[in-house]
């Protein structure tokens, strides 16, 4: 048994001041693997603490030499791969492999996009010429409460962390306590990088306990939160007293329009993409709308593609999908694709119940319903599984009504040859990002969505920015 019961306070690790047990539960096999300890107002306030008496110096520190901080923090994420991918595998259930060329591959190019926008960025620039001696200058905002997911752990530790340092500002991270092991091991690269004591801060706790500390606490300035649009909900509320600055990232529902014209790959793309990660994606295309001339066909060939999705320990080498998370998690999922046979989709791949051959795990069927409506359950919930919908439509307007109709908007995606008409499609979606033929955003590109898909912007400029304030000064000389 891994025990880690430790918090990175002030530069070092720390035994906890009012800590209590939790195990992380390995969801291949439903056991306890490690312990870490959840801490307690005690804790948060140290770390915050920390936080504070760090943020004079850093702020003031120079922007080229935050930078070179950051940089060495790459160098240190980069010898720990096999150790980060390693600990996600465990304690999440990302297959070994995808861990390594996804999960963790994702927080490396994250920092090294970070590095790039930062480089040319200008936190210290005039207005303009038609106002001499008017200067805006960009400065960190303060203590950071960065709260992030156990879905795609590093992925998010290393949006926040990275473009916090940079911006100037202390922070505090609070991990998922379904996945912290992951972000202990960074917290390690961060020590090993030579960061000053008390700019980055690691203490595990639980939404309810540490995390609505965090949001509560009158010394910190900001919340940046990944996870649910429940929880992203309660933040907000709890962070309002104090007027603190927090940005969202949240659920989704993905329209993913197949249009008559798409290309041949366009449906098996896109059931693979559903499905990576075990469905346990934000921004995962869950429901395929499909033109109806080739809805009969889009079924086919999804139903077909999803019986050669395999499923297996995430210990294993392979492309297969692994469990997911928790027991919670699994039981939600049960129930959901149970409500979707009630209310008449038509079941076509997968099911209820763990695949054939497994009894224990939190395994999935990979499953696809078809002939959905927009009203159904599976339709209107973020199901966070390897669960896909299919739902038919006839024309543009239709298919654009459909994707709309939802109270996410985090990502959509377009599927077809007439470039005119995905550019139309594209601007009609309101989705913080559409994705059109398969083709990813580009490098430091901005992450986030509209509606309760949360607020704020991820990654390059735009992750900068977020954890930036804007100060307007009048006559600068010189």
């Amino acid at each position: 048994m891994l025990e880690k019961r430790s918090f990175y306070i002030n530069g070092s690790w720390t035994a906890p001041l009012e800590g209590r047990d939790h195990p992380v539960i390995n969801p291949s096999t439903e056991q306890a693997d490690a312990i870490i300890s959840l801490g307690g107002q005690k804790d948060t306030d140290a770390a915050v603490a920390a936080a504070r008496a760090a943020f004079p110096a850093w702020m003031n520190t120079p922007s080229a030499t935050r930078i070179k901080l950051v940089e060495k923090l790459l160098e240190q994420y980069n010898q720990r791969r096999a150790a980060l991918a390693e600990a996600v595998s465990l304690e999440m259930g990302a297959p070994i492999d995808m861990a390594h060329s996804e999960q963790i591959a994702a927080g490396a190019s994250h920092i090294t996009n970070f590095l790039k926008a930062a480089k040319t960025f200008q936190f210290d620039r005039p207005l303009g010429d038609h106002a001499p001696g008017a200067r805006v200058l960009y400065e960190p905002i303060g203590v950071c409460a960065l709260i992030t997911p156990w879905n795609w752990p590093m992925n998010q530790v290393s949006l926040k962390v990275a473009a916090a340092a940079i911006a100037g500002c202390t922070m505090v991270l609070k991990p998922s306590e379904e996945s912290p092991l992951n972000a202990m091991i960074f917290a390690e690269a961060v020590d090993a990088a030579g960061f000053p004591p008390g700019v980055f801060n690691l203490i595990n706790g639980d939404g309810a306990g540490v995390g609505t500390q965090l949001s509560v606490h009158p010394d910190v300035d900001m919340v940046s939160f990944t996870g649910s649009t429940r929880a992203g909900t309660l933040i907000t509320k709890a962070a309002a007293d104090s007027l603190k600055r927090v940005t969202l990232e949240l659920g989704g529902k993905g329209a993913n329009i197949i249009f008559n014209d798409a290309d041949a790959k366009a449906v098996k793309r896109g059931v693979l993409h559903c499905m990576n990660n075990t469905g346990q994606s934000c921004n995962a295309p869950t429901r395929m709308l499909v033109q109806r001339e080739v809805y009969d066909q889009a079924v086919a060939t999804a139903t077909e593609v999803a019986g050669i999705v395999q499923v297996g320990p995430a210990h294993e080498s392979g492309r297969h999908i692994g469990p997911v998370v928790n027991e919670v998690q699994f039981n939600k999922i049960q129930a959901l694709i149970q409500k979707g046979i009630d209310e008449g989709a038509r079941l076509v791949a997968g099911g209820t119940g763990r695949p054939d051959g497994m009894e224990k795990g939190f395994y999935v069927q990979p499953t696809i319903f078809a002939d959905v409506t927009n009203q159904m359950t599976i339709s209107r919930e973020e199901i966070f599984g390897p669960v896909l919908s299919i739902l038919p439509f006839d024309t543009e307007e239709e298919a654009i009504e459909m994707a709309n109709d939802t109270v996410y908007g985090l990502t959509n995606y377009i599927q077809t040859q007439d470039s005119e008409k995905g550019k139309r499609v594209a601007r009609q979606l309101r989705s913080g990002m559409v994705e059109m033929n398969g083709q990813s955003r580009g490098a430091g590109a901005p992450f986030g969505g509209m509606k309760q898909s949360g607020n704020g912007r991820e990654g390059g400029v735009w992750g900068l920015e977020d954890f930036l304030e804007v100060k307007s000064v009048s006559g600068w000389a010189g």
